[in-house]
């Protein structure tokens, strides 16, 4: 946990501290092991991260593992290294512990059974023996007379003898909630004051028939057991909000918690494409794709948190540590945010810019290890080079799998170096042998091997000499000493290739032009 910014006021947050102290603050994120992270959960996640943290409060991992034919071992890894990649530490959760544990739903399954028991016996909840079959029916039925379709409340008060035949029968009932036969409202951090109806609000399911706690259940319990004293969620849990505020109400009667209910801050969709809600089926939604393609996690937090927050109107880019210190929950738009994966790569080649060079290059060798491009402990000649090669590429890179094809050709031995095919069927035509020919002797006969020096001997040579634009001047050379047709500057990559390897591409280029 962080300590509170020293910056930060809180004289008007009376409204969303309702009566505690900042540091008393305590938020939750549960995600499901169920696979790959989506950037709506990881807003999700560092919104309630920012909330903690400019609170100098808790932010409590949770994991909803109970759908065991769903969740692995390896997504649960994968769900933690992934928030530990982004930055997102947790206070209380697997690896970190805690005085409210277990932090993994499938180990609290005793809990929640005793939780039941305890509702059932204050008659806050009851045994529902409807068959499915029966539900549907008097549904439609209500559908057809114009009425509400939800649950009618019919095993509310069964009679003993009601229930006795209903056992007789072999049936299996499922648990429901006792909802109150009034209005529910709260005041939501984003949205503001919301009211529900209790003819929409249907004694909803605890426990199906199986035994099986649900999530309806299992959430609310934990948030009280664990005093979570804020949700901030997607707005597509909005609709559970009332039930839960009952449910909350009920475990305080029965003595589950702290008695207080959270105070609720439901975020907006994240949209994409045809402007539907970003799926995780999506192209772009998942965090694999950016890790593989080397976002900084600095860089893909500060664009997520633009999906419904910002900084300042005139201001996108800003560190996690400004995040936290401006981070207010009643500034969230309630709209809908557009997901722009184009805008998401500027704000990060904006954080990449930031980097002090020797941290981008550090940055940047796992990708060019894990191409073979260096070994994963460069030698100090490489990284010597690695380090001079870095600010010829820092502003021209979005991403940092770029480094590759940046790079590659400075560190690829010269026996295997080979020209990409379509920069060659594209480059190396026509006039380019004179030009590579010309190249080859102006940069043969140069006494100092500077950036500067070579740059006047091409241009004297290709420009004065054969009369050619630049474009058509330096683009063979480009090619035979980079292999493709973007690369750093020229003239300073030729600096760092060296004399003796430079010649020794414009020759291996000259004789591709020859076959």
């Amino acid at each position: 946990m962080t300590d509170r910014p020293a910056a930060a006021s809180f004289d008007d947050d009376s409204g969303v501290l309702g009566g505690l102290e900042p540091n008393q603050v305590r938020v939750r994120f549960p995600p499901s092991p169920t696979g790959l992270l989506t950037v709506g959960n990881i807003r999700s996640a560092l919104f309630n991260w920012a909330f903690a943290r400019h609170y100098g409060g808790k932010l409590v991992l949770r994991i909803e593992d109970t759908d065991a034919s769903r969740n692995t071992p390896e997504a649960l890894q994968y769900t933690l290294e992934s928030l530990r990649w982004l930055g997102l530490n947790w206070d209380e959760g697997p690896e970190v512990g805690g005085e409210y544990g277990p932090y993994l739903q499938s180990e609290r399954m005793d809990t929640y059974a005793d939780v039941v028991a305890k509702l059932l016996a204050a008659a806050r909840a009851y045994h529902c023996y409807c068959s499915q079959e029966e539900l549907d029916q008097r549904r439609e039925a209500a559908r057809t007379a114009g009425q509400h379709s939800g649950y009618d409340g019919h095993c509310r008060a069964l009679t003993p003898e009601q229930v006795q035949a209903y056992v007789e029968e072999g049936r299996r009932p499922v648990v429901r909630l006792r909802m109150p036969d009034r209005p529910i409202t709260f005041t939501d951090l984003v949205r503001g004051e919301i009211t529900f109806l209790p003819e929409n609000l249907g004694d909803y399911v605890l426990v199906r028939a199986n035994g099986y706690p649900l999530y309806p259940l299992v959430n609310p319990v934990d948030d009280a057991l664990m005093e979570i004293t804020h949700v901030l969620r997607g707005e597509d849990l909005l609709p559970s909000t009332p039930r839960q505020i009952a449910l909350y109400e009920a475990l305080a009667e029965i003595g589950i918690g702290s008695g207080r209910t959270p105070r609720f801050g439901h975020l907006p969709f994240v949209m994409g494409e045809g402007n539907k809600k970003l799926s995780k089926r999506d192209p772009g939604s998942g965090l694999g794709e950016y890790m593989e393609r080397g976002f900084l996690p600095e860089g893909l937090l500060n664009y997520l948190a633009l999906l419904g927050w910002s900084i300042a109107d005139d201001r996108d880019v800003f560190t996690m540590a400004e995040m936290i210190e401006a981070f207010d929950i009643r500034k969230v738009n309630a709209n809908a945010a557009r997901f722009d994966p184009k805008k998401c790569e500027a704000i990060n080649a904006s954080h990449m810019r930031l980097l002090p060079a020797d941290e981008f290059a550090e940055r940047t060798v796992p990708f060019l290890a894990k191409a073979g491009v260096l070994p994963a402990e460069p030698t100090t000649e490489q990284r010597a080079l690695l380090a001079a090669a870095i600010p010829l590429v820092q502003e021209r890179m979005n991403t940092l799998s770029e480094s590759v094809d940046m790079l590659a050709f400075l560190f690829v031995p010269d026996e295997d170096f080979s020209v990409d095919p379509d920069a060659g069927a594209k480059v190396l035509t026509g006039d380019a042998g004179a030009v590579l020919e010309a190249a080859e002797k102006a940069l043969s006969e140069l006494g100092e091997w500077t950036t500067e020096a070579i740059e006047q001997a091409l241009r004297t040579a290709l420009i004065e000499g054969l009369g050619l634009k630049p474009k058509n001047a330096f683009g063979p050379v480009r090619v035979a000493i980079s292999g493709r047709r973007i690369s750093p500057p020229l003239f300073e990559s030729l600096e760092l290739l060296g004399r003796e390897r430079s010649l020794h591409r414009l020759e291996q280029a000259r004789g591709l032009l020859a076959d």
